[in-house]
């Protein structure tokens, strides 16, 4: 990031205009500087209604890229250098940039092919808000280092379907977004999908599998790309312990890349725990990964350690992560998109949801991190 000189302040009360005090935070800076702005610093006193409200309002209507600070954090003493290099990795990669990337070999199976790695998730509205939709995103990633990702989100119109609705058009648009970057179509693909219980295994391979395989089908003819398609669970009562002090953390946890694949797996099955963070409080919860669907014939030890090397992507993150990287980003879309999400009023029906899509400019940037 280069500042060039001193970026345009303004001010306004948390009761008023939002939309009016972000139109002129914008102005100002296109006064101040030659071109619009790439990204709008707001510190706010608290979080409340007012994070939704900004971010609805810059990403849809402004397409401006937006980072929230509280206030109370830029008075603290303790942790504040680190809190500082947090917010500084989620700028730079809203932004376009690249924090960190694996080193050269670490991962072949996706540099030395073209390859995209899709996350997907599905949010559901909590108890006080059953009348909001359930909300569906996926997004994949656009470079050989599987550390640039864009995303898209939908809502299904079924209440609480666990199944991507519209699965196949996310898809078909991130494979032409793929194409535009980098001048040809991925030839193998990984997908992580994220929130399925086993009671829906059978489901998900009836409807969004074929869907992917619909998809692949307008772009590539008879020559569809290998999909590897998996399931990634967290919600479970697994543990895992180390059976001596030496082969733990100084938590008394098994130790990052920690695989299980043995014992309390089905043997009939492709599947296998991975705990592939270090957990700072409590018991560390391992992910359970399910391959339902391998046309790229992994092995089983080359898969297991490239999803462990996929979990240090996270841009956000100095440290790897509990769930790959993929699925927890589909898990931000989701989040970001219930922001966008308003409930309009209707005096037939009694009102219905409404979420706004993403501005364009900023559909393939990261700015949901």
């Amino acid at each position: 990031m280069n500042v060039t000189n001193q970026p345009a302040v303004v001010s306004f009360n948390k009761q008023g205009d939002i939309k009016m005090g972000l139109t002129q935070a914008v102005e100002r800076s296109i006064v101040n500087k030659a071109e619009p702005p790439q990204l709008v610093l707001v510190i706010m006193r608290d979080r409340s209604r007012l994070y939704s409200d900004i971010k609805r309002i810059a990403e849809t209507i402004l397409s401006v890229r937006t980072q929230c600070i509280l206030s109370k954090n830029l008075r603290k003493q303790k942790g504040f250098e680190q809190f500082c290099v947090n917010v500084g990795l989620k700028m730079n990669a809203k932004l376009g940039g690249r924090n960190y990337s694996l080193s050269a070999g670490q991962i072949d199976f996706i540099s030395s092919a073209p390859t995209m790695v899709f996350g997907a998730d599905v949010y559901h509205s909590g108890v006080h808000e059953q009348h909001m939709p359930s909300i569906a995103s996926v997004c994949a990633s656009m470079d050989a280092a599987a550390t640039i990702y864009s995303g898209r989100y939908r809502v299904n119109k079924e209440p609480r379907n666990e199944t991507i609705e519209e699965l196949d058009i996310m898809v078909i648009d991130l494979l032409k977004a793929f194409r535009t970057k980098n001048g040809r179509l991925p030839e193998r693909i990984l997908f992580y999908r994220d929130g399925v219980s086993e009671g829906q295994f059978r489901k998900v391979m009836e409807v969004e599998v074929n869907m992917l395989r619909n998809a692949f089908k307008g772009g590539y003819g008879d020559n569809p790309p290998k999909l590897t398609f998996v399931i990634v669970q967290k919600r479970h009562h697994t543990r895992f312990m180390p059976t001596s002090q030496r082969d733990g953390d100084k938590n008394g946890n098994c130790k990052p890349g920690t695989v299980v694949d043995t014992g309390i797996v089905v043997k009939q099955e492709f599947d296998f725990f991975l705990q592939s963070h270090a957990s700072l409080l409590g018991t560390g919860r391992p992910t359970h990964y399910r391959v339902l669907v391998d046309d790229n014939k992994f092995n089983a030890n080359d898969f297991q350690s490239l999803t462990n090397k996929l979990c240090y992507l996270n841009a956000r993150c100095t440290s790897s992560i509990s769930i790959v990287t993929s699925a927890y980003y589909a898990h931000l879309i989701c989040n970001r998109a219930r922001h966008y999400t308003e409930w309009k009023e209707s005096s037939s029906s009694g009102g219905s949801p409404s979420c706004a899509p993403v501005s364009k400019p900023l559909t393939n940037q990261m700015y949901f991190i």
